[in-house]
């Protein structure tokens, strides 16, 4: 299993990580599905990197093309020039896209890409002589970004609650999530309230400012994959369309092939006005990103009185990133990558059932390879753990000391509770190394109930008033 340790004797003392108490192995490299430290250890990369790394690491094309690109041309700005591979990757991007989505603008990431997708929504209604227009709704359990556009659309509290003053205080509205249902409602009654609820949002105040609804077809980090109901997004496009509101589907982590369709919102039979993709177009081997357009959006930009939109980053677009998405977006498609994770996800979805057996395993959620799995006090009321238990940091420590790397997060119920976890290995994964995954996750999900059933114990024994720290487990 371990590697043999490379020596180097590194010191972090000037990194400004995003967590400053961090002690954080050092990886040095990484093959297929493993990444591998300075101290010789081997991680199972369970998350992809947060759902980016779609073809692993170490991928010998992606690596080569861009090493062919480098010694042709890296960089050239898009205001002055065009490249190569931006024409062709934008080509073969729409041959995948639905019907009308047929223009593509480049971006260095997802939160670039958001707050393209919201400009572009602002220039479009101004450009059709309706300048009221400007305020974007988003759901109250979403992230759309870190950049101060995208974090105002956020739901996430605890990724906001710093920045609040600094934030546009954009409406939102109610999450389809029937596990935590807004409405205390079941599916086979609920008349999918939760999208009616746009529409309420939408005439509640100023209704003729509204320009668009920004959400993410499967939730990514603040609730992994929490799906909509099936009639969901038909109902979302029929308000918006009522309602002269643009629909922008947030795909930065379920796009590119990672819930088994290219777009995760073409499981709903639904064409967005605008799509943003990145993480995995890249497989994490540049910083890129795009906003797919529907062609009516782009034609009003393209009939203006003087055709242009009016943004930019300085490395959207460049021929390095584009080449690397053009041989990622080959390799998907010669290899059938995204057939393959439809199938795989139905035999990932089975084997994690088997994790139902440990008590605070509340739901598990898979579509494709995108993975969640929330954790719970109580599974009969659904009560979750306090905030400051840190239960899914707990969950993703444990594993990544047995060999395996998880994605956690918390905050997915009333603002600062809700504890999970996500899970978006490579496509290239086989089966056995996907009951690999599981079998590595449920032993450290054993020993982290064993903790927590000590923790809760003690909780019994000394009720409210101090809530004592985790206890030390011994190394």
């Amino acid at each position: 299993m371990a590697m043999k340790p490379t020596g180097k004797r590194l010191s972090a003392q000037h990194v400004f990580y995003r967590n400053t108490h961090a002690k954080l192995p050092v990886i040095t490299h990484g093959k297929g599905i493993y990444l591998y430290d300075n101290k010789g250890n081997r991680y199972l990369d369970g998350a992809g990197g947060a759902a980016v790394v779609c073809l692993g690491h170490g991928n010998r094309r992606i690596i080569e093309a861009m090493h062919e690109q480098a010694g042709k041309i890296a960089f050239c700005h898009l205001s002055a020039f065009s490249n190569e591979p931006i024409l062709e990757l934008s080509n073969e991007i729409c041959k995948l896209t639905p019907e009308g989505q047929n223009r593509v603008y480049f971006t260095s990431g997802g939160s670039e890409g958001v707050e393209t997708a919201i400009k572009l929504a602002r220039a479009y209604h101004v450009e059709r002589g309706r300048p009221q227009k400007f305020r974007i709704i988003s759901r109250s359990i979403s992230y759309h970004g870190s950049t101060i556009g995208a974090l105002s659309m956020t739901g996430h509290h605890k990724r906001r609650a710093k920045y609040l003053p600094m934030l546009i205080p954009f409406p939102r509205i109610s999450t389809c999530y029937c596990y935590r249902c807004p409405f205390h409602l079941s599916p086979k009654s609920c008349h999918i309230e939760c999208a009616w609820d746009l529409e309420r949002a939408i005439l509640a105040d100023e209704p003729e400012t509204i320009a668009a609804f920004i959400v993410e077809p499967v939730i990514g980090s603040s609730a992994p994959a929490v799906q909509p109901p099936p009639e969901y997004f038909r109902i979302i496009r029929k308000i918006c369309n009522k309602h002269d509101v643009l629909l922008i589907a947030d795909e930065v982590m379920s796009g590119m092939g990672r819930t088994g369709k290219f777009l995760a919102m073409q499981h709903y039979g639904v064409t967005p006005d605008m799509s943003v993709i990145s993480k995995g177009i890249s497989s994490g081997y540049f910083p890129l990103g795009a906003v797919l357009v529907h062609r009516d959006v782009f034609k009003v930009i393209q009939r203006s009185r003087t055709g242009k939109f009016i943004h930019g980053n300085t490395f959207a677009g460049n021929p390095l990133g584009c080449a690397v998405g053009l041989e990622v977006l080959k390799y998907l498609n010669e290899e059938k990558l995204i057939e393959r994770v439809e199938v795989l996800g139905k035999y990932f979805s089975t084997k994690l059932k088997k994790l139902k057996r440990h008590p605070f395993v509340g739901d598990i959620r898979c579509l494709g390879l995108l993975a969640g799995i929330e954790f719970v006090r109580s599974r009969k009321s659904r009560r979750p753990f306090f905030p400051d238990w840190e239960v899914g940091d707990l969950v993703a420590q444990r594993c990544r000391e047995n060999g395996l790397y998880v994605y956690p997060g918390g905050g997915s119920m009333d603002n600062e509770a809700g504890d999970h976890i996500l899970l978006a290995p490579p496509y290239i994964i086989q089966e056995k190394e996907l009951d690999l995954l599981v079998e590595i996750l449920d032993q450290s999900l054993a020993e982290v109930t064993r903790e927590l059933e000590i923790r809760l114990e003690e909780l019994r024994k000394n009720p409210p008033g101090k809530v004592l720290p985790m206890p030390r487990r011994r190394r």
